[in-house]
């Protein structure tokens, strides 16, 4: 097998930097094997790219690809699971290299809608003897198919992007031992605070409402008692849930807790609404860029799917560097802003959350039926 020479031994090195940068970027594990995936596609030249994590089940855990898109993978179906030549490679965990993948009698089949791969080139993602994942590459642009070359060399980006991956699940779960940590204070907080407040608010209004008839001056000063108690509680209250942040944040990331989020209303909605996200995966995004993309996405579709009688809702993340952009855009039958602003329908806790990551909210009701939400967040 020829040598990787210098050049291309750098080009990997530089690859893989990436997917570790990535992780101290911290960015979600998925997010992760995005930037392997998308990092071996264009170190070998190649059309589609894939990486598969397996699970116990015989399905995959976590399965991404390059050179699908949103539509082509709603098409496809399901996430491929343990068969045919991935089934093969998991189970022997060898590099497999061939002219035309559906010519070997490991091929199965495909869905229907699955784009036509004929030159394959696939290595496994080893930690020891133990199979991490599987990466894969099809259809390399330039002629010929993949060569012995190609194959030493995305076995080399193979074995550093083990490391990467391994890191990757090793910080998630600091990460999830840390919102379990920091979970566990908040409950303690709660209950030192706002619970000995509520306590005695209780006890006072009880108090005020014994000295109604027998002492009515005593009865009042006790019910300004309650309500500056009241008063403590809610900031007490409003302080701690400040500091909440989403779970889900935490384990899969803003991209793909967003996507989540809205192909989990467009089961249950008759609306059609889709996600999309355009750009780069943004590598270092501030807490409070995320959480305030999320809850102003949340507020925004709330209102587009209880007011807004629409056919669809679409929303698009984009990242243009140096900022985030959050569009939310429905057809339905628009609304007037100042009737809106008066009728509360969530603006002001929108535009709220927009300061608070020192972006920008503009909402643009279209004269002829439809609304944008467009959110802009510096980075």
């Amino acid at each position: 097998m020829p040598e990787v020479d210098a050049g291309e031994r750098d080009a990997v090195l530089h690859a893989v930097s990436s997917a570790v940068l990535a992780v101290t970027r911290h960015l979600s594990a998925r997010e992760v094997l995005q930037v392997i995936v998308r990092s071996a596609s264009r170190l070998l030249d190649a059309r589609y790219a894939a990486l598969g994590v397996p699970d116990d089940q015989g399905a995959f855990a976590q399965f991404v690809a390059e050179g699908i898109s949103d539509e082509q993978w709603e098409a496809i179906g399901p996430t491929p699971r343990q068969h045919g030549m991935l089934g093969a490679m998991l189970r022997d965990g060898a590099p497999v290299r061939l002219p035309d993948l559906r010519r070997d009698p490991r091929f199965e089949w495909w869905p229907k809608a699955h784009p036509v791969m004929k030159d394959f080139l696939g290595v496994p993602i080893l930690d020891g003897d133990q199979i991490l994942g599987i990466i894969f590459l099809a259809n390399k642009r330039t002629p010929g198919g993949f060569t012995a070359a190609d194959e030493e060399l995305l076995t080399l980006f193979a074995a550093h992007a083990a490391i990467a991956l391994i890191n990757a699940r090793l910080y998630e779960r600091s990460r999830e031992l840390t919102v379990i940590e920091e979970r566990t204070r908040m409950a303690r907080e709660l209950h030192d605070a706002v619970t000995q407040k509520l306590f005695s608010l209780r006890l006072t209004a009880r108090a005020a409402s014994a000295l109604l008839e027998s002492d009515p001056a005593r009865a009042a000063r006790e019910l300004d008692q309650v309500q500056r108690l009241a008063g403590e509680a809610l900031a007490e209250l409003r302080a701690v849930i400040v500091e909440l942040r989403p779970a889900e944040l935490d384990r899969h990331g803003l991209i793909e807790t967003l996507r989540k989020h809205v192909a989990l209303l467009d089961r249950l909605h008759p609306v059609r609404l889709s996600f999309t996200f355009e750009g780069e995966p943004p590598t270092d995004l501030p807490p409070a860029a995320e959480v305030a993309v999320l809850r102003v996405a949340q507020e925004a579709l709330h209102n587009a799917l209880r007011h807004a009688e629409s056919c669809e809702i679409t929303v698009t993340l984009t990242h243009d560097r140096p900022r985030l952009v959050l569009e939310i855009a429905d057809d339905g039958k628009g609304f007037d802003l100042t009737d809106a602003e008066s009728r509360g329908l969530g603006l002001a806790s929108m535009r709220d959350r927009a300061e608070s990551a020192c972006g920008s909210l503009d909402i643009t009701p279209n004269p002829h039926g439809g609304t944008a939400v467009r959110l802009v967040v510096p980075l």
